[in-house]
């Protein structure tokens, strides 16, 4: 298995945005989160998460089809392959999350852009920051409006989790790398 380092630096390679970096290390945070909550590897499936996007800055028309190519080059394995492609189930991929990691991260590669642009309007970001918070927003259909709210439900409904779970787990996340991603 390749390291963090080495899949830092690929992400990089490939991600020039810096606002795409910080979101591959928010769905990295929640990823751990995730896997912490539910006895899980929390260092494959953070991997996982920070790789996620590895094609979307360069070759958004590729999304989830160029990632195998540029996976392998960390020698990434079939599985992580799997998991990356699997986030765009429906929308620009037809590799359906299948295992419990793939199902989360399917779910929170949106609700992390929703709770990060929650986070932007408050004065205090993430710090406090509660579910009822993210609830209020999410029913704010042009707040935010690039996120799919009908895909995070979706997956919520993959999961069986409860929703206000589902949130609170992905506050607790971001929150941890709230100083990396300029939310402090």
């Amino acid at each position: 298995m390749f390291t963090r380092d080495e899949a830092v630096a690929l992400l990089r390679k490939y991600t020039k945005n810096e606002h795409l970096i910080y979101h591959a290390y928010c769905v990295e945070a929640v990823m751990r989160r995730f896997a912490k909550e539910l006895g899980e590897d929390e260092e494959y499936w953070g991997l996982c998460g920070l790789l996620h996007d590895i094609d979307w800055d360069m070759f958004p028309e590729q999304h989830c089809k160029k990632a195998p190519e540029l996976l392998k080059e960390i020698n990434a394995p079939e599985d992580v392959v799997h998991a990356v492609c699997s986030h765009g189930w429906g929308i620009c991929s037809d590799v359906e999350p299948t295992r419990q990691m793939e199902k989360v991260l399917y779910t929170v590669d949106e609700l992390c852009g929703l709770v990060y642009a929650t986070a932007l309007m408050r004065p205090e970001r993430m710090e406090g920051m509660e579910v009822k918070s993210v609830k209020k927003k999410w029913k704010n259909a042009k707040f935010a409006a690039g996120v799919n709210r009908e895909l995070i439900d979706k997956g919520i409904a993959m999961l069986g989790m409860d929703k206000d779970k589902v949130i609170q787990l992905t506050i607790e996340g971001i929150s941890s790398v709230a100083g990396n991603v300029g939310l402090a």
